[in-house]
């Protein structure tokens, strides 16, 4: 898996984001983790609640 810099990328999901169970992502505000291989972005709410995703299923949160 590729780890991304330092930097923390705040993001929210769209609605209707399914995770790569097909399982659908509750939409709140997540950290952006890493992009593996496959493509899939891997966000976490917290230190437990963690989901692969599509990319293009985000949107990053404006302060």
């Amino acid at each position: 898996m590729n780890k991304l810099a330092s930097d923390i990328y705040n993001l929210e999901v769209l609605p209707g984001t399914r995770n790569h169970k097909g399982l659908f992502v509750q939409e709140t505000a997540y950290k952006l983790i890493a992009i593996d291989q496959s493509g899939w972005a891997l966000i976490c709410l917290d230190n437990v609640s963690c989901h692969y995703v599509d990319p293009d299923n985000l949107r990053e949160m404006f302060h």
